[in-house]
């Protein structure tokens, strides 16, 4: 299934004309975090109305993956799935954390699984869930795509913020989404399965799941740096229990 690229940008585009600046809370300068490996106090001031609506989307976004994960897991029983949802419920935190310290409002104050306040993400989340329970390989496949738009998504917030402590979280995402993704390939293939690119364009879908399961710095907040899956594959994983990937079949 290809998703057109505008779709989850439409969310934003809505989010702009309705999102106020919000200050920041707590000091300014570069800061050593809170304990949790986000850094809390690396930058000055405010988000303007795209950072605060990015982080807003962004936020319902890690929810719908670790919501499908764990739909995906009640239809096929899986430590893989099980370990993802583990890790995007990290990266909804990390997310959260952010909401906090700039003082914006959290569209999951209210945490009711399958359900979005963001319409566009409740049709891509109600097409995921309808496709994963065809198969469990197309419940694979369907983690893949979720993966392939959070990639994109990530890298486009980066590049969007000149706040370095957004930067470094969407960074821990977008590193995340690199290894899930690595971690369901190398999964749909043990299956007998193959992978296209869904969303991003091919030549990048193959640069990433050729190269090896990414480790992050101490505390990242994505908990990257964990052991392997339990299956007896790969070397250290990423935090989600997956070890990294033994090349192409």
């Amino acid at each position: 299934m290809n998703l057109n690229r505008t779709l989850l940008t439409t969310a934003l585009l809505t989010a702009l004309a309705v999102t106020p600046v919000f200050a920041a809370k707590g000091g300014n300068g570069n800061g050593a975090g809170d304990g949790t490996g986000i850094c809390t106090t690396c930058t000055t001031g405010t988000v303007d109305a795209k950072e605060a609506a990015t982080l807003t989307f962004m936020r319902e976004e890690e929810k719908l993956a670790r919501d499908f994960y764990r739909a995906a897991n009640e239809l096929w029983p899986t430590a893989l799935f099980v370990n993802i949802a583990a890790a995007e419920q990290q990266h909804m935190d990390a997310i959260a954390r952010m909401l906090t310290k700039y003082r914006l409002p959290d569209p999951v104050a209210t945490d009711i699984p399958g359900h979005f306040v963001d319409q566009t993400l409740q049709q891509f989340y109600d097409q995921l869930t309808a496709r994963a329970r065809t198969s469990q390989i197309e419940a694979l496949q369907a983690g893949g795509l979720i993966e392939e738009v959070d990639i994109e998504d990530n890298q486009n917030a980066i590049d969007a913020t000149d706040n370095l402590d957004l930067k470094v979280v969407y960074g821990n995402l977008l590193r995340g989404s690199r290894n899930h993704l690595r971690a369901l390939v190398r999964e749909i293939e043990r299956q007998g399965g193959e992978y296209t690119a869904q969303h991003l364009d091919q030549a990048t879908v193959d640069v990433i799941v050729d190269s090896p399961m990414e480790r992050g710095g101490r505390g990242d907040g994505t908990g990257t740096g964990g052991r392997g899956d339990g299956t007896g594959t790969g070397g250290r994983g990423d935090g989600t229990g997956i070890g990294g990937r033994g090349g192409r079949n």
